[in-house]
């Protein structure tokens, strides 16, 4: 399982006290709990909360970004035409207002796509866990990116597979590297557009050689694309369903682009591919808010997203233009680089073997500047120490300023010794 390697002492300690308290107040647990840790991410939204800390390590859109009065009409519009149906059950695969307008957008990146082959999610987050749910079996073979999504890999976890790593360099994964030992896998997981946590992007020349591979060696590939609408200048390249439509699943979710409180996602693939989806989601929630499905439905048809974006894009933009000025300005050059991302919300840093981030984080933390560890990026096992990733979206510029000195300070202290 995932463990939260950089988590304070005072976490462990509460959840021990807290296991031993209540071993008999519950019914007897599955071993799927007892195997479970607590959540990297939920322990990155407290820190994100906490006033007192200048936090790089949250993964939230601005809330400079969220179309506020839009949505409010938005909202007001739907439930004057079909309060009734707003506020009904809706049916599991996903209220069809939405799921056509999802289509009209997809087509317009050039990329195939069809009704039937869409199913909606609550939050895409959900989408990993009913992958995992319909693919993963006890010791399944799963390949992910090295580093990955820690909330894939937690996702994943409690479905126990093997991983397989997919090897990278400075320019995201390397397809080249990819061999027989991916014959027998259930799926790729990757995240080819301003990956999380790198923030890289695979050019087209290795898009279309992962789908040759993909070919090659019989496996599927799930493609995440949670950022793929937040670039900078150049649009990237399209999905991997352009490149092997038979045989790739990609995710799609409204959360960074118009708000994460809708917690609103879609997934997209081959129909068969998608009907073990559809039966599981109806197990587990039966369906997705028809509600906040056809706000958002509404929203697209009136042109909020053609309109709304380009700012959001100049927010972010603007924001990691001051995190790179700052880190040019405090950090120490000598055996430290950084990736500077054309898109996205995160800037990986790789530090010298000589650094463990796990134990500097907690140093970090005592100088009120926080950031997650490139060893909760990893899979049990095959963990790196010596990065760490940073996002900068939600912090003010002069706070980014005051918390990559800090840790420049800090750095090179560590370096000195």
């Amino acid at each position: 399982m995932l463990v939260p390697r950089y988590v304070f002492n005072c976490f462990n300690q509460s959840n021990a006290r807290m296991n031993s308290e209540t071993k008999n107040q519950t019914p007897p647990k599955s071993q799927r709990v007892l195997n479970s840790t607590n959540s990297i991410i939920g322990d990155l939204l407290k820190l994100a909360g906490q006033a007192d800390i200048i936090s790089f390590a949250g993964g939230l859109p601005s809330p400079k970004s969220f179309p506020i009065k839009e949505v409010e009409k938005a909202t007001q519009t739907v439930l004057e035409k079909e309060g009734a149906l707003a506020l009904q059950y809706s049916s599991t695969v996903g209220e069809k207002p939405l799921i056509d307008q999802i289509v009209k957008y997809i087509n317009s990146k050039g990329v195939p796509a069809q009704a039937d082959e869409i199913q909606i999610v609550s939050g895409s987050q959900q989408a990993l866990d009913l992958l995992g749910m319909a693919y993963i079996d006890k010791g399944s073979l799963v390949a992910v990116e090295s580093p990955s999504y820690l909330g894939a890999i937690q996702a994943f976890d409690l479905y126990e597979p093997k991983y397989i790593e997919i090897p990278t360099d400075e320019h995201g994964l390397n397809p080249d590297l990819i061999g027989p030992e991916f014959k027998n896998i259930r799926f790729a997981y990757v995240i080819t557009t301003f990956q999380n946590p790198t923030g890289l992007t695979l050019s087209v020349e290795r898009r279309k050689k992962l789908a040759e591979k993909a070919r090659e060696y019989d496996f599927w590939i799930i493609d995440d694309n949670p950022y793929g609408e937040l670039y900078y200048d150049q649009e990237p390249p399209p999905s991997m369903r352009l490149y092997a439509p038979e045989r790739t699943i990609s995710l799609g979710t409204f959360s960074k682009v118009l708000a994460p409180g809708f917690r609103l996602g879609y997934v997209v693939g081959p129909k068969e591919a998608i009907a073990p989806l559809t039966q599981l989601k109806q197990a587990v929630d039966l369906n997705t808010s028809t509600f906040t499905q056809l706000i958002t439905a509404q929203i697209m048809e009136d042109g909020l997203m053609t309109t709304h974006l380009p700012a959001v894009r100049e927010i972010y933009k603007t924001q990691c233009e001051y995190m790179l000025k700052a880190m040019e300005k405090y950090f120490p050059k000598e055996g430290v680089s950084w990736t500077k991302p054309d898109g996205g919300m995160f800037i990986w840093v790789t530090l010298p073997e000589s650094i463990n981030t796990d134990e500097l984080m907690k140093e970090a933390v005592a100088r009120k500047v926080a950031f997650v560890p490139g060893s909760a990026f990893y899979t049990v096992g095959k963990e790196k120490y010596n990065s760490m990733r940073l996002s900068f979206v939600t912090v003010p510029p002069a706070k980014i300023e005051e918390g990559i000195k800090t840790l420049g300070e800090l750095l090179k202290e560590k370096l000195s010794q």
